[in-house]
């Protein structure tokens, strides 16, 4: 038997060899295309946790570990030295730009954030207290109805184009999308500001008075989106590849991804913490709370703690640890009981040995929720502010998957458990 193969008996009784193929880095993977060609079975996997979908060169993950990597770049690395329009470039382009590159592309995004005004049209068919997400992801998918002409996935020019022209128009429908919610009129976007800077003033800015932005605000969404930028197949990014293999344009593709990034399961985990925060509602309860997540019979969990991939700890949440009690420091006061009661809940969930024998910390999703919050985003755009940093990763996989010459339309199998062939009953006979 070969030492790069799997040997596998099958149902009918004969044995056959699975070619390994082994990554970079990372597990080795088991090639199965030949079992149901050759020998009729499928392999079951429900929710794909044990299969590789793809090859890809984005995006590495070390859950045991605590690895991020983005193109063999350490995420710790990233978050202290780039920036998010950076690390954009690299996702997209595949390497750190030099300096004139860096700045093309830089100037590029800031040219491109304004929307048709049709588009802006479309805002107004919403209701007043339609969801954000449900607003970004109608949009995202009405831009294939005005940019139809550059829409060609074999022309790597239109490939440029989309990716440029997502990044930048991203956080001008979010921020439309907030506003149409508050009742105040949209902000136009300014060429002059960077991308987060931007993005607040869109936010917060109002026509009657100047808007000052903080810096660290900027700097704290930054790194949020440096953080969110990709996580190798998650079900958003699987989404979009799942949809684009079809030929699908790539605004419909995104939408898709956009869609799965609503889920609660998926995108909503801020959101959750927030709500959980507000139901412990005060320092003296938490003991009480902590005693409901260690009972297997109550249906109380903690949210924003342990992660399905990272099984030690979660490297985005040491990174973004520091800036939220930076954020805090600064912009905290408005609401301190809700934070002071985050922190404490942090620090008891840290030393408590439930936790950490089950390696329950705090995650990205604690800390990033807080931070929003702080910033004075409402609930309801976190899950935006998600998409707006995940679109870069949703865009490069897009891409590497239109031209990987073994890509194929995305067709899972299933386990079929229904009733056998049965004839058809007339109505009176049954």
């Amino acid at each position: 038997m070969s030492e790069d193969a799997y040997r596998l008996t099958s149902p009918d009784g004969l044995e056959m060899e699975l070619p390994i193929r082994k990554g970079t880095v990372g597990p080795d993977v088991i090639e199965i295309a030949r079992l149901y060609r050759e020998h009729k079975v499928f392999t079951y996997d429900p929710g794909f946790v044990s299969t590789g979908s793809c090859e890809s060169d984005i995006t590495y993950i070390d859950g045991e570990k605590g690895i991020l990597m983005y193109r063999g770049y350490p995420v710790e690395q990233l978050a202290e030295h780039s920036s998010f329009i950076e690390v954009a470039y690299l996702l997209i382009h595949g390497d750190l730009p030099k300096v004139d590159q860096l700045a093309a592309f830089d100037n590029t995004i800031r040219r491109h954030t304004m929307l048709n005004e049709g588009m802006l049209s479309f805002f107004k068919g919403f209701r007043y207290d339609a969801h954000p997400m449900a607003m970004l992801s109608a949009v995202v998918g009405s831009m294939s109805a005005y940019y139809h002409d550059e829409m060609d996935a074999t022309n790597p020019d239109h490939r440029d184009i989309f990716a440029h022209r997502i990044l930048a128009k991203l956080p001008t429908i979010a921020a439309a999308a907030f506003k149409l919610n508050i009742g105040q009129p949209f902000m136009y976007p300014r060429n002059d500001l960077n991308y987060t800077e931007n993005l607040l003033h869109m936010l917060f800015a109002v026509p009657a008075e100047p808007y000052e932005i903080d810096p660290v605000a900027a700097d704290a969404l930054d790194l949020l989106f440096i953080l969110h930028a990709d996580h190798e197949q998650n079900c958003s990014t699987s989404t979009v590849r799942m949809a684009g293999s079809s030929g699908a344009n790539p605004y419909s593709a995104i939408a898709a991804g956009v869609a799965a990034l609503w889920g609660p399961a998926h995108g909503g985990a801020n959101e959750a913490v927030l709500n959980m925060l507000e139901d412990i509602g005060d320092v003296s309860q938490i003991g009480k709370y902590i005693d409901k997540a260690k009972d297997r019979n109550d249906p109380f969990r903690l949210m924003g703690f342990g992660h399905r991939v990272y099984k030690n700890f979660d490297p985005r949440a040491t990174i973004i640890r520091g800036m939220c009690y930076k954020v805090l420091d600064r912009l905290g006061s408005q609401d301190t009981p809700l934070f002071d009661l985050a922190l404490e809940l942090e620090q008891i969930a840290l030393k408590d040995d439930y936790f950490i024998e089950k390696n329950l910390y705090p995650n990205v999703d604690f800390y990033s929720g807080i931070i929003y919050r702080a910033l004075g985003i409402p609930t309801s755009m976190f899950t935006v502010m998600f998409a707006l940093g995940r679109s870069v990763g949703w865009t490069a996989h897009w891409r590497e998957m239109i031209v990987d010459p073994t890509g194929r339309i995305s067709r899972p199998r299933q386990l079929y458990t229904g009733p056998l062939a049965r004839d058809y009953t007339q109505i009176e006979k049954r």
